[in-house]
Order: structure tokens, then C-alpha cells, then sequence
């Protein structure tokens, strides 16, 4: 038996257990507005502070459409944090927060770039410019969890994350509704120009 193999097995299988379940989310909208030629539309793992740290999806604006496809890995250590009642910073979360397990996270964020040099990804050159996706009278949230956690917050605020990524649709009222976003929910992206 090679002893320096099994070692390698079990790092690669404790690796894929890192690793988020295979993930079909899909995010698909329209634009409404003008998108100047190269434009593309991404998501952003961010801080809790809402600074951009790694790209997780970026598409082009093709005829006024896009689809973001969810990655199936998680993202990178540098992109996640850990998720306390002290740190959740996310769209209509209002005091007082009880996060029901602290868990290692990456919350995402919507920014346009225009690709200059058509690599298909963001260079250092192409200003980001922070979007919302909406659907009706809500935005999309995106979160990735490391585990199972729930998350609740003032005015009604309840979100049940699975371990992986989660898409949900944050309507922000007297009350605050969370619902799980659905295939099917009407997206649009507005660039007002």
C-alpha cells in the first residue's frame, strides 16, 4: 500500500466537504434602461461593510436579458465570515438580531462594469457600480451559509437559510417579508439611462 496516497484521499474527500451542494439557482431578468456595449452584470461576495471581495458570477447584458448562474462551490475563505447577531448587515435587518448558530457566510452583492477589454472578467481598470435586483416591490438577497442557520430581526424579519446558496426576495414594509425566491419570479435590473 502506498502510504503517501491515503493521506491525499482523505484531504480530497475532508476538501469536498467544504465544499456547498450542487446548486441549480438561477437568477434571470430583464434591463430596462440603456446598457452601453460591454456591459456585464455580476455578483460580489462582499464584507459586512458591503466592499466587494471576490466574483463569484458575472454575465453579459445580451438584448436587454441575463441569467446568473449560481455557482456549485463555495466561495473563497478570504470572501466568507463568520455570522453573528453583531455583523448581519443585510437588507431589512433592523435590531434586534438572533442568528440561531454562529456559521461561516458570504452575503452578494449586484454591481454593472463595462468590460473594456472583453476578457469576461472585471480588471482593476473597470469601475464597479453597485445594482438592485428586483422583483415587484422586493430585492434579491443572495447568501451563501456554511450550515443550516436561521436569522430573525425586528418588524417580522425571518430567514431560513439551507447550507449552500440561497436566493430569497426581501419586501421591506411596515413588515418585513422574506420569501424564497422562485424560478419563475420576474427580475428586472434598471440602468436609468
Amino acid at each position: 500500500m502506498n502510504l503517501t496516497a491515503r493521506p491525499l484521499a482523505t484531504l480530497t474527500l475532508l476538501g469536498l466537504g467544504t465544499l456547498a451542494p450542487a446548486s441549480a439557482q438561477s437568477i434571470a431578468g430583464t434591463v430596462t434602461g440603456s446598457a452601453a456595449e460591454g456591459i456585464r452584470i455580476s455578483g460580489w461576495a462582499v464584507t459586512p461593510s458591503g466592499q466587494a471581495v471576490q466574483e463569484i458570477v458575472s454575465v453579459p447584458i445580451n438584448g436587454g436579458k441575463f441569467r446568473l448562474e449560481l455557482p456549485a462551490i463555495a466561495p473563497s475563505a478570504r470572501a466568507q465570515t463568520t455570522l453573528s447577531a453583531q455583523n448581519v448587515s443585510w437588507p431589512g435587518v433592523i435590531d434586534p438580531v438572533t442568528v440561531s448558530a454562529p456559521v461561516q457566510t458570504a452575503e452578494v452583492k449586484f454591481f454593472t462594469y463595462r468590460d473594456t477589454n472583453r476578457s469576461g472578467q472585471r480588471d482593476d481598470n473597470e469601475p464597479l457600480n453597485e445594482v438592485t435586483l428586483n422583483s415587484g416591490n422586493s430585492s434579491v438577497f443572495v447568501a451563501w451559509v456554511g450550515t443550516d442557520v436561521t436569522v430573525k430581526a425586528n418588524r417580522g424579519y425571518e430567514a431560513t437559510l439551507k447550507r449552500g446558496w440561497n436566493v430569497f426576495l426581501v419586501d421591506v414594509g411596515r413588515a418585513v417579508k422574506v420569501s424564497p425566491f422562485a424560478d419563475t419570479a420576474q427580475v428586472s435590473l434598471n440602468l436609468g439611462r
